[in-house]
């Protein structure tokens, strides 16, 4: 495709599907076998995951492939027309539980396994972190997460109420993976640095936590309140009382998780584009440098031309170092020069 005949080149995800679905659909990839993971996707064609993820989310629905426990994502069976001498197509051995990956779990995965299948407390949660790992929340479901267990979707009520159940359950262990030093460092400041740093690292592994903390409605999740906790021990003592301190401690807390919204969103918007934040900016170049030429905007057109490295972990830390300047200055203490 020419790039002036006004059309929107396809999308990379569309092409690699293209890829894949020719690969199926001649035999190369044959029913049962494996797939190429978004891991492997993402070496292969130097895309990123969450581009990788639609890809497979694109296969599957499409019906070409399937998710197998212990397995991974695997060509699904051809569809045959029923008749007098057709014989179901044989579906792929399965797994052998030895072989299946260990997965995160939580105090509560000690949980007494259900039936044949293992089913635990700790297996369901896990899966689910899993898919929104790879996908997003708004993949996990109960029914996606006892596919992906291969176990019945009622089955998975055992455990636990529902989906908004099975949601702080995945928030509580997300946040009980990375537990807080047993010792915080000396004075205020680096243990809240500390812990800032620690939440920053969860979003990050987890870029759907954030969307799914909710600050006006706060979730009973045990794990975050050792969060509380932390902060409010840190400052006591320093001359605020426990209304000021929690109020500090929600400003640090909504600080980082605000900033963090903007993964999940950034890989939502990489998924439906098949574009990454830099292929999306080069996009924008020429229309974003055609209004700077005007001279309205001699501050931005300086900073075009010198260029600005983006990077969420460096607005993070600047930003964290700022809030704790700020709040030396309400504790009446001078802030030590600034390391950002």
């Amino acid at each position: 495709m020419s790039v002036g005949d006004g059309r929107r080149p396809e999308p990379r995800y569309s092409r690699i599907v293209g890829e894949l679905r020719q690969r199926i659909e001649t035999g190369e990839l044959a029913p049962g076998e494996r797939v190429p993971s978004t891991r492997e996707i993402t070496r292969q064609w130097g895309v990123a995951m969450a581009t990788a993820t639609k890809v497979l989310t694109e296969l599957r629905r499409e019906g070409l492939v399937r998710a197998v426990p212990g397995v991974g994502t695997v060509v699904s069976a051809p569809e045959r027309v029923a008749g007098p001498s057709a014989a179901p197509a044989p579906a792929p051995a399965p797994a052998a539980p030895a072989s299946a990956p260990a997965r995160r779990s939580t105090p509560s995965a000690s949980a007494t396994p259900t039936g044949s299948t293992g089913l635990t407390l700790g297996r369901i949660v896990a899966a689910a972190v899993a898919v929104a790992d790879a996908e997003g929340l708004d993949a996990v479901s109960m029914r996606r997460v006892a596919a992906e267990l291969g176990v019945a979707t009622m089955s998975l009520y055992r455990h636990v109420a529902d989906k908004d159940d099975l949601l702080v359950r995945m928030m509580d262990a997300a946040i009980g993976e990375r537990p807080l030093p047993a010792d915080p460092p000396p004075g205020w400041r680096e243990p809240l640095a500390v812990a800032a740093r620690q939440l920053w690292g969860l979003f990050r592994a987890h870029p759907w936590l954030a969307p799914a903390m909710s600050l006006t409605r706060p979730q009973l999740i045990t794990s975050a309140m050792v969060y509380s906790e932390w902060v409010l021990g840190c400052l006591s003592g320093h001359g605020l009382d426990d209304q000021a301190a929690f109020t500090a401690h929600l400003t640090l807390l909504n600080y980082i998780r605000g900033l963090a919204l903007n993964m999940e969103t950034e890989r939502e918007a990489e998924a439906q584009s098949g574009l990454d934040s830099e292929e999306w900016m080069d996009a924008q170049e020429p229309a974003f440098r055609a209004t700077l030429e005007g001279g309205r905007y001699p501050a931005l057109a300086r900073l075009a031309r010198a260029g600005y490295d983006f990077d969420l972990d460096g607005l993070f830390e600047f930003g964290l170092q700022r809030l704790l300047d700020g709040l030396a200055v309400l504790l009446d203490e001078d802030a030590p020069p600034s390391r950002a």
